[in-house]
């Protein structure tokens, strides 16, 4: 593969003050093991701070939600809880971590598939429940009315949104009700005004689509008018998340890398992949078919960039910007980044363990962790990592291998540039890992450690750690 077909991280500069110290990262790794999580905390609040400026420009009100789901740090979510920040949990065990970390329940949004106890405790700490079907909503007026529980503020998450005079496509979802199912939502509703409180309508949508995002905003706000018309008083409209990062440095290097994937696929360069994978694209009578199953790892908008302009854009039937609408009706506007929160807090260090070239000539280097532990290219994600030390060599392609007896456990299913070939000992920084690359999907098969995570402040001396469980936001922290 040319040395200069590469994927270039960005890398902010709370992380490469962290990698410009390869000599003591190289310390930790020893004293607890690779893989190793670093997280850095303070990045949350300049990642929060770039939201609120889009409220503020927008004179608009409402919460940021992290949604835990992105990262277990507990320095994470202890970092948040003593800031702005709301937590969007998803399971009763991220419920309970959230509480532990100091967040109160009025700071908490509960989402996803939740069982009896989940649906009990959240409603027990004054949680909002954003609920995703009238069975939720059924089951959790009996939780409150036989436990004595207080009034339990919910959320009707909505989905496959109807686009009359526009060709908007509205996909259905697993989440969230039909949108025409609101009317016997708001029956039962009806039914348990003692209760339950309605609170407003969300959604969520698995698609970085603006055109489909502002559909599904425009119709929360007219399912809101609909709840007025039927004698409830919600307040605030939950847009979820999806705002996306932009992973790489080079919008170039980008495009040629997938326009020379497509390329490979159709046989007219070398391969540049294991077992010539196409990550969705194929070759059908010279002719190059399927759908480039990649995430856009370079963006021109993402973050509260694309909020902005989501805000921004002209409701398709309402005839004035989504903005507008939201701020004449006085709603608050609820977010749950977790991606985009995370952007640029983390990295994952693995250890170099053999090096070694196969009979048709390819390079594979195995580290120390496993596709569970590094999993971006398991969410589609595709950047290089940073080879440390630094020194002075020639550029090579290398395939990466983790450490399961498993055929399959790739790092990278493509081949890598490195700036020189790594011998054993050697780390590989992956960098922005927060968002769900880091622990998402970690787990011990074949009896393989879990990566531990260290927390680091950055400070005028340089940078200071902690493991992740003694991280705590106050002065005189151990960090």
């Amino acid at each position: 593969m040319e040395p200069d077909l590469v994927l270039t991280p960005r890398i902010g500069g709370s992380l490469r003050a962290v990698l410009d110290t390869p000599g003591r990262l190289a310390e930790l790794v020893a004293a607890l093991g690779s893989p190793l999580n670093v997280v850095v905390p303070q990045q949350l609040e300049e990642n929060a701070a770039s939201y609120r400026a889009v409220y503020g420009a927008h004179r608009l009100s409402g919460n940021i939600f992290f949604a835990h789901k992105a990262n277990r740090s507990s320095a994470i979510v202890r970092a948040l809880a003593a800031g702005e920040c709301g937590i969007d949990v998803a399971s009763l065990g991220e419920l309970r971590h959230a509480l532990e970390c100091g967040f109160t329940g009025d700071r908490i949004m509960a989402t996803g598939p939740k069982d009896r106890e989940f649906l009990w405790l959240a409603a027990r700490v004054g949680a909002v429940v954003n609920a995703d079907s009238r069975e939720e909503l059924a089951e959790l007026a009996r939780l409150v009315t036989d436990s004595g529980l207080p009034r339990t503020r919910v959320m009707i998450r909505l989905s496959a949104f109807d686009s009359p005079g526009v060709t908007i496509a509205s996909r259905r979802s697993r989440f969230g009700l039909h949108i025409r199912e609101l009317p016997s939502a708001l029956d039962l509703l009806d039914g348990h005004r003692d209760a339950l409180d309605l609170r407003g309508m969300a959604y969520h949508l698995d698609t970085t689509g603006l055109d489909e995002k502002a559909l599904a905003l425009e119709g929360c706000l007219l399912a809101m008018r609909e709840a007025q018309i039927r004698g409830f008083t919600p307040t605030a409209i939950d847009i979820g998340g999806g705002f996306g990062v932009s992973y790489l440095r080079d919008r170039a290097e980008w495009h040629r890398y997938t326009t020379e994937l497509g390329n490979a696929v159709l046989g007219t360069r070398p391969p540049m992949t294991w077992h010539s994978h196409g990550y969705g694209l194929r070759a059908q009578a010279g002719t190059l078919r399927g759908t480039l199953g990649l995430y856009p790892a370079h963006r021109e908008l993402a973050g509260a960039d694309y909020l902005d302009e989501l805000l921004r854009r002209e409701s398709p039937s309402l005839g004035r910007t989504l903005a507008t609408l939201l701020l004449e009706n006085l709603y608050d506007l609820h977010i749950e980044p977790g991606r985009s929160l995370t952007d640029q807090c983390g990295l994952t260090l693995a250890l170099v363990s053999e090096v070694r070239t196969t009979e048709e000539g390819e390079t594979l280097v195995r580290v120390a962790a496993n596709s569970r532990d590094i999993s971006a290219e398991h969410h589609a994600v595709l950047m290089d990592p940073v080879l440390l030390p630094e020194r002075a060599g020639e550029p090579v392609a290398v395939y990466l291998t983790g450490n399961l007896c498993l055929e399959d456990d790739f790092i990278t299913r493509r081949e890598v540039t490195l700036a020189r070939t790594p011998v054993p000992g050697d780390l590989l920084a992956f960098v922005n890992t927060a968002g769900y690359f880091m622990d998402f999907a970690a787990d011990s098969a074949l009896m393989q450690p879990v990566a531990r995570t260290i927390a680091v402040r950055p400070g005028a001396g340089g940078w200071t750690w902690c493991l992740d469980e003694q991280y705590w936001p106050v002065e005189g922290n151990r960090a």
